[in-house]
Formats: C-alpha cells, sequence, structure tokens
C-alpha cells in the first residue's frame, strides 16, 4: 500500500505516438523520469530523433525514436515491425499522435474530415491490434498491461473552434475506448482514455493566435478562462497517466478521465462570473 509501489512503472517498456512535442512528449518524459523504457514516434523524423536524444540525457533513460506516419496501415506496420526488431514485449500503449484541421463549416474540406479521421480514429484502432501480441506477452491478471488513448475534451463539449472533424474524432476515440476495453480487459489489458483541456502544446498555440509557437504564446492569458486560472503542466498529464499505467490504475477500465483543470464543469460558472 505504499506510494512507491502503487505507483511504480519501474522497468516498463512503453510507446508513446505522438511523443515528440506536446503532451505526448510530457508523457513519455513523465515516464521516464520513473523507470520506463520508452518509444516515442511522430510524424517528422528529425523531431522525433531529437526529442529522443535529449529526453535520453535529461532523464539519463533509454527513450528510442521510432519515427511513423500511423494515418495509414504502411506506416502503422513499418512502426510495429520496428518495434519488434528492438523489444518482444510491451507494457504500456499510448496512443497520443493526433491531427487537427480547422475551417468554415461551409468550407471544410474533405481532406481536413480524413486527414484527422485517419490519424485519430484509424491509427488508434489499428495500432492497438498490431501490438496486441506484444501487450500480450507480459500481462497478467495481477500485473495487466495497459493502453492509454488521449482524447479531448473537444470529444466532449462544443469545440471552440471550427474544428468540426476533430471533435468528432475525440468523441469517436473515448467510444472506441470503452469498446475496446470490455474486449481487452479478458486478455489482462486495461484500455482508458483521457480528454484533456488547455495544454502548453503546438496544436492549442495555432488556435488561440500564437501560430505555433509554444514558447512565445501568452500561456497565462489562455488559462485565465479556465477554472483552475492555469493551463495544464507536464506534472498533471504525466501524473494521471502515471496512475492509469500503475498498480493504482489496475481497477479502473473503459473510462474517459479529464485532465482540464475543472473546464467542463466549471466553464458555465467562469462564463457567469460564477
Amino acid at each position: 500500500m505504499k506510494i512507491n509501489d502503487l505507483f511504480s512503472i519501474d522497468g516498463k517498456t512503453a510507446l508513446v505516438t505522438g511523443g515528440s512535442r506536446g503532451i505526448g512528449e510530457m508523457i513519455a518524459a513523465g515516464f521516464l523520469a520513473n523507470g520506463a523504457t520508452v518509444y516515442i514516434s511522430s510524424r517528422k523524423a528529425e523531431q522525433c530523433d531529437a526529442t529522443a536524444a535529449r529526453l535520453s540525457e535529461q532523464y539519463d533513460a533509454e527513450c528510442i525514436s521510432l519515427p511513423s506516419d500511423l494515418s495509414n496501415l504502411e506506416g502503422i506496420d513499418s512502426l510495429v515491425g520496428r518495434l519488434k526488431e528492438r523489444t518482444d514485449s510491451l507494457d504500456i500503449l499510448v496512443n497520443n499522435a493526433g491531427a487537427s484541421w480547422g475551417a468554415p463549416l461551409d468550407e471544410f474540406p474533405e481532406v481536413g474530415w480524413d486527414k484527422v479521421m485517419d490519424t485519430n480514429v484509424k491509427g488508434v484502432f489499428f495500432l492497438t491490434q498490431r501490438v496486441l501480441p506484444l501487450l500480450e506477452v507480459n500481462a497478467t491478471a495481477e500485473d495487466p498491461s495497459r493502453v492509454i488513448n488521449i482524447g479531448s475534451v473537444d470529444g466532449i463539449q462544443t469545440p471552440g473552434f471550427d474544428t468540426f472533424s476533430y471533435g468528432a474524432s475525440k468523441a469517436a476515440v473515448h467510444h472506441l475506448t470503452r469498446q475496446m476495453a470490455a474486449h481487452l480487459v479478458r486478455r489482462n489489458i486495461i484500455a482508458n482514455a483521457i480528454a484533456p483541456g488547455p495544454f502548453p502544446t503546438w496544436m492549442l498555440s495555432t488556435g488561440v493566435g500564437g501560430g505555433g509557437d509554444v514558447e512565445g504564446t501568452d500561456w497565462d492569458a489562455v488559462g485565465q478562462g479556465n477554472p483552475r486560472g492555469r493551463v495544464g503542466s507536464a506534472e498533471d498529464i504525466a501524473g494521471l497517466s502515471i496512475f492509469l499505467a500503475s498498480r493504482a490504475g489496475a481497477y479502473t477500465v473503459g473510462e474517459t478521465i479529464t485532465c482540464d483543470g475543472g473546464g467542463i464543469i466549471g466553464g458555465g460558472l467562469m462564463r457567469r462570473g460564477g
């Protein structure tokens, strides 16, 4: 019942997609800091390699770059093949790779629909399917393997931006998580989802006027619209991910847990000045 036992992920092997920046990088860093070996993947090879090298040095741990485009089966199978060359088992899969597209309703293009759905939904399903043999190697009733899907509060509430395919895709991720969890729990694999709110990421920066400049975005101003008065931190998302990946989360199955500073439940009060 001690903290070190309840929340330990020491010695675990994890794959974090979209791990070269943003929320994926935050989760990967949290895993590395607590004794896990972490593989990260992202579409841009140079950035993925650089992040893996930096995190390895920062945490004196093994972070391995496996860049790939997870919006199609060719990219998914390439990633899984290279992963199998390096390890014969996987304890934690974090499906974080995602895309978004913004355009007015009357002008929203098919490419903006397909790109987002292929990455955010199809990629989650088929990557999980392809790595099931790796997840089952060490999975036991006492110590199940874990799948953590990264959804979004925009899959729960009406998005504030004209990102029509993004909100729909994240709602699909939440429901897919429940359906997959019902099947995987019988195989000693636990699946849950996290629905993050505002975090200091490239994706949100493009939406709030920062143009993708994460360092240059006024995150204090963005956070003032949140009940907690700030945007999320690496500790927030990494802490929840570690809970779900550790003994402490072994009886939590098929849930979508918000990590949003109270935005979903308190947004109305904030708008009314309550």
